[in-house]
C-alpha cells in the first residue's frame, strides 16, 4: 500500500527531487557548492519577494525562529508576541527564554489576530521594540491578515519578525512590500524539500538591530552566515543533500511561477474545505481566514480521532495529523502544501468518507 502523506510537514517530494538527493557529496568549501548556494539564494529572493539578504541555515524552522530572536534582540527588550495557536505560543516562548520581556497578545484560535487589537497593545506600551507575528498558524489552519498586521506595526516603527514557515512559497507574502524585517520559513513545508533547512530574509532594519543585539549566538549568527555566503559557503557544515533537493525544487517552482503556485494552493485549499463540508464535517477555522496550506476539521460527535487517524493510516494508507495542545482529540488536519493537486485532495476526501464509516 502506497502511503498518502497529507500532514502539514514534512510533505511529499516529487521523484525528480528525491533523485537529486542521490548525488555524491561535494566539497562544501568548493566551487560546486558555491554555485548551488548562490543560485538557490537568488531564487529564494524571488519567492520571498525581497531585495534584501536571504540566509540558509542548517536547522529546522524552529531553529530559524530562534535565529530571528537571538540576532535582533537583547535581554530585557520588550516584545509583543501576537499568538493564536501553538506556533505563535512557541515564538513567544523562544523570546522569553532568551530574556526578552514578552507581552503575549492572545486571540481566538479559530479567527486569528485582529489588527485593531495589536494597535491597542502598541498604543498601551510605546516601549515595545519588536512584534512577533505568525503568518499561517499550522495548528489551527488559520492564515492571519499579515498585510493589515504589518501596516499597523509599521505605524509604530517596531521591528517585525514573521513566522512564515507553513505559508511562504504557497501563500502570497511580499516581504518588502509589507515591511517585514525578518521572515522565516522551512524546507519541509511548501518547498517540496526534506527537513533540515531554515531560510530567513533579513532587511536593513534587521541588520541595524543585529548590530545592537545582546543575546549570545554562535551557530545561528546571521552576520557569520552573511560573511560566509559572500564566499559561497556556510559557516558550519551544511546539510548538503537538503541543498541539492531545495535547488531542484526551486527549479520546478520557478517553472510554475509564484502566481500560479499561489493560485493552485487557493484551489486546493478550497477543495479541501468544500470536500470536508460535503461529508457533513465542520471546519475549525473561520472560513474568512481559512488557510490554503492546512485545513483543520472538527472531530464530529461520536468519532474518536485516536481511532480514526490510525484507521486511515493502517487501512487506507492516508496519513493525516491530529490536533495539538488544547485541540488534541478535538480536530484533525489535512496538509495540502507543496507537491499537491486538487485530484490529490479528492482522493483524501474519498478516503476520509470511508474512514468515517469504518474507523471512527
Amino acid at each position: 500500500m502506497q502511503m498518502q502523506l497529507r500532514i502539514p510537514g514534512p510533505t511529499p517530494l516529487p521523484p525528480d527531487i528525491l533523485q537529486a538527493m542521490t548525488k555524491q557529496m561535494v566539497n562544501h568549501r568548493g566551487k560546486e557548492f558555491a554555485g548551488i548556494i548562490g543560485q538557490t539564494t537568488s531564487r529564494l529572493k524571488e519567492f520571498f519577494q525581497t531585495q534584501s539578504d536571504v540566509l540558509i541555515l542548517t536547522c529546522s524552522g524552529t531553529g530559524g525562529l530562534e535565529a530571528a530572536v537571538v540576532n535582533t534582540l537583547s535581554p530585557g527588550d520588550r516584545v509583543l508576541a501576537v499568538s493564536a495557536g501553538v506556533f505563535g505560543d512557541r515564538f513567544s516562548e523562544i523570546a522569553g527564554l532568551y530574556g526578552a520581556q514578552v507581552t503575549r497578545l492572545d486571540f481566538p484560535w479559530e479567527r486569528g489576530p485582529d489588527p485593531d487589537g495589536v494597535k491597542r497593545a502598541l498604543q498601551k506600551d510605546p516601549g515595545i521594540k519588536a512584534v512577533l507575528l505568525t503568518h499561517n498558524e499550522t495548528s489551527t489552519g488559520v492564515t492571519s491578515d499579515l498585510e493589515a498586521l504589518t501596516a499597523v506595526v509599521r505605524e509604530f516603527d517596531k521591528l517585525i519578525l514573521v513566522d512564515a514557515i507553513s505559508s511562504l512559497g504557497c501563500i502570497d507574502l511580499p516581504t518588502d512590500a509589507w515591511g517585514c524585517d525578518v521572515v522565516v520559513t522551512g524546507s519541509q513545508k511548501g518547498w517540496m524539500a526534506p527537513p533540515g533547512l531554515a531560510m530567513v530574509s533579513v532587511n536593513a532594519r534587521a541588520w541595524v538591530a543585529n548590530a545592537m543585539a545582546g543575546i549570545p549566538r554562535y551557530y545561528l549568527d546571521f552576520s557569520l552566515a552573511k560573511k560566509f555566503l559572500e564566499k559561497g559557503q556556510t559557516p558550519w557544515t551544511p546539510a548538503v543533500t537538503a541543498f541539492y533537493a531545495l535547488a531542484a525544487s526551486l527549479e520546478v517552482m520557478a517553472q510554475e511561477g509564484l502566481p500560479a503556485i499561489v493560485a493552485r494552493h487557493g484551489r486546493v485549499g478550497k477543495a479541501a474545505r468544500e470536500g470536508a463540508k460535503s461529508l457533513g464535517l465542520s471546519l475549525f477555522a473561520d472560513e474568512a481566514r481559512a488557510s490554503n496550506t492546512v485545513t483543520a476539521i472538527n472531530v464530529p460527535e461520536g468519532v474518536e480521532s485516536a481511532k480514526l487517524l490510525p484507521y486511515l493510516r493502517d487501512e487506507l494508507g492516508i496519513v493525516l495529523s491530529g490536533g495539538q495542545g488544547p485541540l488534541d482529540g478535538k480536530i484533525f488536519r489535512i496538509g495540502h502544501l507543496g507537491w499537491v493537486s486538487e485530484e490529490d485532495i479528492g482522493a483524501i476526501i474519498q478516503g476520509l468518507k470511508k474512514g468515517l464509516a469504518g474507523g471512527g
